[in-house]
């Protein structure tokens, strides 16, 4: 750490680190912010110190070296398991702010115990970096909150040149209105075509799920839409919402979804079925409803919808323990035999009790890809 302070800095434009998990602590943290500091010429700053213990000294140390490289343009920072808190996220945030050229900023500070005061100081600095194009951030498992949903959203939404989001607020009970708060924020972004939003685990039940399609449904430029929104309790009525957003993308050529363990009932796989059915340019579709109550109509009504994806290539499709049958596997089979342009296939049904009779009706369906060059199979 401390020979990066000997280097002459007009010699170090880009600066990559990894020296996670090797407990360097704050004094460590200390040397390296110094150093940083000094490499005034810096356009790209990738850091990797999960797990080191760092505390909130540490995390200070870091935010005012990260301050003085006003030339930055890409900032990677992992800070994952590092116990630096509010307080932490607070230099951090206050550091991030001083980059106001940035282009790119990658941030994962999961773990690590900021509570929505941290939440809002990153969104305060995230707030000032209105050149980014390209943001990812991941705070799993931060009891951020609510608000601490509302303050991030508020930062974001002045990013107005986003093409790119990626966030990551699992595990962190934003709940309803934390989900009604992104809502709003993300429809700002208007320049977006690639969007991953990772809400798994926040009670946001189905009025959540209706704010998320609300929002879903104002980026009309998204060419690019992965969404995990698994254990959320929204049942059907959330599908329905959701579907209904979805089909407003209709410039989508990749889709992701997980929706797994919602208790979403053959009705809600039908209004799912029909808003993906609108996206009629989909070349990469990933669904997975693992874990719910589809049963053999809803796989029928799945059949109908993927049917109408007509440029799909690749199908990713999980539906284990949906009780579909042998009736189920049958429409599914019906369905898959219509996407003659796959070339790839990817179907999970296990624990769906489909039989032999099932498996039947599902090799025949998958004898009419002559175009197929990868295939895995699970039931």
């Amino acid at each position: 750490m401390e020979k990066l302070q000997e280097t002459p800095n007009y010699l170090i434009d880009s600066i990559h680190l990894n020296s996670a998990w090797n407990e360097i602590g704050e004094n460590n943290a200390k040397y390296l912010g110094e150093g940083i500091a000094m490499c005034v010429t810096l356009t790209s700053l990738h850091l990797y110190l999960s797990g080191n213990s760092i505390g909130e000294k540490g995390a200070k140390y870091l935010g005012e070296g990260i301050a003085k490289c006003v030339t930055l343009t890409s900032l990677n920072l992992d800070l994952r398991e590092n116990r630096f808190g509010e307080n932490g996220a607070k230099y951090l945030g206050e550091g991030i702010a001083k980059c106001v050229t940035l282009t790119s900023l990658d941030l994962d500070l999961s773990i690590n115990s900021i509570g929505e005061n941290g939440a809002k100081y990153l969104g305060e600095g995230i707030a000032k970096c209105v050149t980014l194009t390209s943001l990812n951030l991941r705070l799993i498992g931060n009891s951020i909150g609510e608000n601490g949903a509302k303050y991030l959203g508020e930062g974001i939404a002045k990013c107005v040149t986003l093409t790119s989001l990626d966030l990551d607020l699992s595990y962190n009970s934003i709940g309803e209105n934390g989900a009604k708060y992104l809502r709003k924020r993300i429809a700002k972004c208007i320049t977006l075509t690639s969007l991953d939003l990772y809400l798994s685990i926040n009670s946001i039940g189905e009025n959540g799920a209706k704010y998320l399609g609300e929002g879903i449904a104002k980026c009309v430029t998204l060419t690019s839409l992965n969404l995990d929104l698994s254990e959320n309790r929204f049942g059907e009525n959330g599908a329905k919402y959701l579907g209904e957003g979805i089909a407003k993308c209709v410039t989508l050529t990749s889709l992701n979804l997980d929706l797994s363990i919602n208790s979403i009932s053959e009705n809600g796989a039908k209004y799912l079925g029909e808003g993906i059915a609108k996206c009629v340019t989909l070349t990469s579709l990933n669904l997975d409803l693992s874990y719910n109550s589809i049963g053999e109509n809803g796989a029928k009504y799945l059949r109908k919808r993927i049917a109408k994806c007509v440029t799909l290539t690749s199908l990713d499709l999980y539906l284990s323990g949906n009780s579909i049958g042998e009736n189920g596997a049958k429409y599914l089979g019906e369905g898959i035999a219509t996407c003659v342009t796959l070339t790839s296939l990817n179907l999970d049904l296990s624990d769906n009790s489909i039989g032999e009779n099932g498996a039947k009706y599902l090799g025949e369906g998958i004898a009419k890809y002559v175009t197929l060059t990868s295939l895995n199979l699970k039931f």
